[in-house]
C-alpha cells in the first residue's frame, strides 16, 4: 500500500490534477494545508484527499518532517509529490508492477522528472537529477535546508526506476518571477555556505560554481545549458526558460551577493571573485 503526502498552499490551479493522478498509485492521500484561501482545501476532499491544516514552519523540510511525524500514514510506502507536479504514465506503471516485488534491504525509489513550460515540455538542457520521492514508510527523512531540500534515507538503499514525474506549473510568468525573487533570497544564503566552504550544507557542485567569477558564472552557465545541452531546440519557450531559470536567476542570485558583501564592508567576495567598492 502507498500514501501520498501533498504540501500545498492556494494550489487551485493544480490540486484537483495533482490529486487524481496520484491517486492512481496511492489508496490514501493527504495534503498538508498551510490556510490556502482559494479553495484548495474543497477541491482536494472533494477528489477523495484527507486535509490537514498546519501553520508554515518556515520551509518545506519542515513541513514534510511535521506530516510524516504526525500524519495517521498506513502505506507501506510512501510517495511525496508537489501540487503542480504529476505522475508519467510510465512511472504509474512501474510503481505498480515493482514497488511490491522489491527486496526488503531496498528501502527508497528514484526518478528524474521532466519540466513543461509555457505548454512545451522540455526535452534539452542539463541533465535532471534523479530524486528520492518513494520510501517505505519510517526508513527516511527531508533534509533540513533553506531550498532544494532532498529526502535522505535512513536505512537501507535506493534504487532507479525509469518512469518519471512532470514538473508543470500553470501560473503565469508573473507568478513564476516573484516566486523567484524569493528563492533568490534563499539561494544567496545558501550560496555564502558554499563560499565559506562549510562542508555538509552546500552541495559539491554549487561549490563549484560559486568559486567562479560572480556575474560571469550566470553567463557561463546560460551558455551551457542553452547552446552546449542544446537548449535552443525547445525554441521559444527554451529560451524564455533557460533564459530566467538558468541566466536571470542566477544574475539575481550574484547581485543579491554583491549586496550582502556590500553591508557587512566586505572586499574581495572570497571564492565568488568579488571586489565591493
Amino acid at each position: 500500500m502507498v500514501s501520498a503526502i501533498i504540501l500545498a498552499y492556494n494550489e487551485r490551479l493544480h490540486i484537483r490534477r495533482c490529486v487524481e493522478n496520484v491517486r492512481r498509485v496511492a489508496q490514501e492521500v493527504f495534503v498538508v494545508d498551510c490556510h490556502s484561501t482559494d479553495g484548495t482545501q474543497e477541491i482536494a476532499r472533494a477528489y477523495g484527499a484527507t486535509v490537514v491544516e498546519h501553520d508554515w514552519p518556515g520551509n518545506q523540510a519542515e513541513q514534510l518532517n511535521w506530516a510524516l511525524e504526525n500524519l495517521p500514514i498506513t502505506g507501506d510506502w510512501v510517495l511525496r509529490q508537489d501540487a503542480d507536479e504529476y505522475l508519467s504514465e510510465e512511472l504509474i506503471q512501474e510503481i505498480h508492477g515493482r514497488v511490491g516485488r522489491l527486496e526488503p534491504a531496498v528501502t527508497g525509489v528514484a526518478y528524474t522528472f521532466d519540466v513543461v513550460f509555457q505548454g512545451k515540455r522540455l526535452r534539452f538542457g542539463p541533465r535532471r537529477p534523479e530524486i528520492l520521492r518513494l520510501w517505505r514508510r519510517g526508513k527516511a527523512r527531508c533534509e533540513k535546508r533553506i531550498m532544494d531540500e532532498r529526502m535522505v534515507l535512513l536505512e537501507g538503499e535506493a534504487i532507479s526506476f525509469g518512469g518519471r514525474f512532470v514538473d508543470h506549473n500553470l501560473n503565469d510568468l508573473d507568478w513564476w518571477t516573484r516566486k523567484h525573487l524569493g528563492y533568490a533570497k534563499r539561494e544567496m544564503a545558501q550560496a555564502a555556505i558554499a563560499i565559506w566552504g562549510q562542508n555538509g550544507h552546500g552541495r559539491a557542485n554549487k561549490g563549484v560554481y560559486y568559486r567562479l567569477p560572480i556575474f560571469w558564472r550566470a553567463t557561463a552557465y546560460f551558455l551551457y545549458r542553452y547552446v552546449v545541452r542544446l537548449g535552443f531546440l525547445d525554441g521559444k519557450a527554451g529560451f524564455v526558460w533557460h533564459f530566467f531559470q538558468g541566466w536571470w536567476y542566477r544574475a539575481l542570485v550574484d547581485a543579491r551577493l554583491m549586496e550582502m558583501y556590500r553591508s557587512v564592508g566586505v572586499t574581495g567576495g572570497g571564492h565568488c571573485c568579488l571586489a565591493v567598492a
